[in-house]
């Protein structure tokens, strides 16, 4: 155990106005640049609102929706014949189209609670590559059968309502059903509506910038289902809606029982001005649904990090600080003096992070809502283990250095050597500088792993994004990211123990 007088005795001696100003300069570093940053965000006037779901989170919803009411015990039949899509290049080659549909275009059937962007939903569809899929309130997804559809060879889908709970089935003839899942929505009124939707997500494509990095770009696509025998039973106004190539309630028949429209904004790029609007249209029975969009998770709004652009710069002062902590102070006279000074050096760091992440995070953050930037919700729980953790590495990252500093017994050596490990990885990894391979690479086998504690984003399968360190994504939770630098801490202490003698401590100057 370290007794409070060798702490006391190391603190003392550790606090020269020189590291204390360089720990100050770093703090003020972090919260200075992320002042200034959050500061300049502009995102227009006023800024667009995106939809949120129950949870507070932000989420896509924006779909063409063919719709009717339906009661609390309904059903909703259709057949599906045909799915299509279209996939346009951004300008300048705006009129180059191809066609395909990207892995997760969908078109199918749906029940939501009304027609507001974030409201609860199930939904059960064909997707572009992924089969049949059962999805609800943005983050559930259940796999189907897999393959696709022809008219030759259709897909029957079905969604049974009861109460708040709502069961997906399919069939390959409409006569054997197999289920797909089952979903609780919390909360369903009455009324719900209840029909037919198409939705295509951006096509991602990544660039090549840098040393191989790259950065994403997203092209405009549309998906175009194709429905007959729609059937829905058990509808609000006690009617049934059987089969709507020649109910009385078909879609485009008097009565408005069906309705048509965008759920979010459509129709406003140059295809479907020029060339094939979204929207829905009825012929002898058969009905045709084409949308953009996409219905699920989103990572779109801004996370904590952004608040954090100065960490790298802290992180430099900081290693430079302790590795000639280490070198200046030399071989201590006992283990207990080394474990000493770790102590002294990584709680004054910590501190140091504690107050300049805490800071930049609380204020940057209340800037942005403040401007009415869309954020990723962040609870208490989440806040806390970001401040705490990222303070928490820059210290460990700190007692790395003094460890250099103290097995080099050269200041620029071991500061040298800190900043390849430790501030090099992590400052190519966050910029799209490298192949994202090597980039997950250094982040998985280096010291920098340690700053995944700070991730927010959460990766989800059924979402196509860019899953890369430079758009925020470390390769290792946050846990084992940590565990990783502390197994180079210990690693550097261990021989400088070793090699330490193990009686009674001396003053050193």
């Amino acid at each position: 155990m370290l007794s409070t007088q060798l702490l006391h005795q190391e603190w003392t001696a550790f606090r020269r106005p020189g590291r204390l100003i360089a720990l100050a300069v770093a703090a003020l570093i972090v919260i200075a640049i992320g002042l200034v940053f959050t500061s300049t965000v502009d995102c227009g006037d006023p800024c667009p609102v995106a939809p949120t779901a129950a949870d507070g989170s932000i989420v896509n919803d924006q779909f063409w929706f063919h719709h009717r009411d339906l009661g609390p015990n309904g059903v909703i039949t259709v057949r599906m014949t045909s799915m299509t899509g279209t996939i346009t290049y951004p300008p300048p080659n705006h009129d180059q189209i191809v066609s395909g549909l990207v892995p997760w275009a969908k078109a199918g059937i749906i029940i939501k609670d009304g027609v507001r962007r974030g409201s609860s939903y199930a939904a059960l569809m064909m997707t572009g590559h992924h089969g049949v899929r059962m999805q609800a309130d943005y983050r559930q997804d259940i796999a189907g059968s897999s393959g696709g559809l022809s008219p030759g060879s259709p897909r029957w889908l079905r969604l049974a309502r009861s109460g708040d709970t709502v069961t997906g089935a399919e069939s390959a003839d409409g006569r054997s059903w197999q289920t797909v899942g089952t979903v609780r929505l919390a909360g369903l009124p009455e009324t719900v509506q209840a029909g037919l939707f198409a939705a295509s997500p951006g096509d991602l494509t990544l660039r090549e910038v840098g040393l191989g990095g790259a950065i994403e770009e997203v092209r405009f696509t549309q998906a175009t289902g194709v429905f007959d025998h729609v059937d829905v039973r058990g509808a609000a106004d006690g009617k049934n809606a059987a089969d709507a190539a020649g109910g009385e309630n078909a879609a485009g028949a008097s009565g408005g029982k069906w309705r048509s429209e965008s759920v979010g904004e459509m129709n406003h790029t140059d295809w479907e001005k020029y060339h094939t609007a979204s929207g829905a249209v009825e012929k002898d029975g058969v009905i045709t649904v084409s949308g953009t969009g996409d219905i699920g998770p989103s990572e779109g709004g801004m996370t904590v990090t952004t608040a954090l652009f100065g960490l790298v710069i802290a992180l430099i002062i900081v290693l430079v600080v302790a590795a000639r902590f280490g070198a200046r102070s030399g071989t201590p006279a006992s283990r207990p003096a080394l474990a000493a000074r770790a102590v002294v050096a990584g709680g004054a760091i910590f501190v140091a992070g504690l107050v300049a992440v805490g800071v930049a995070v609380t204020l940057g953050l209340a800037i942005l809502t403040g401007k009415g930037v869309n954020l990723q919700p962040l609870s208490p729980v989440t806040g806390a283990r970001v401040v705490i953790g990222l303070a928490a590495v820059l210290a460990l990252c700190g007692v790395l250095a003094y460890g250099l500093g103290v097995l080099l017994r050269r200041g620029w050596a071991a500061i040298l050597l800190a900043l390849a490990l430790v501030a090099v990885p992590y400052t190519v990894a966050a910029l799209p500088l490298l192949p994202d391979t090597v980039a997950q690479w250094l982040l998985r086998l280096t010291p920098a792993a340690g700053f995944a504690v700070q991730q927010t984003a959460v990766e989800y399968p059924q979402v196509t994004a860019h899953y890369a360190p430079s758009a925020g994504y470390y390769p290792l939770p946050g846990w084992a990211g940590f565990a990783v630098l502390c197994a180079y801490t210990l690693a550097v202490l261990w021989p400088a123990a070793k090699r330490t003698p193990a009686g009674p401590s001396a003053n050193w100057r």
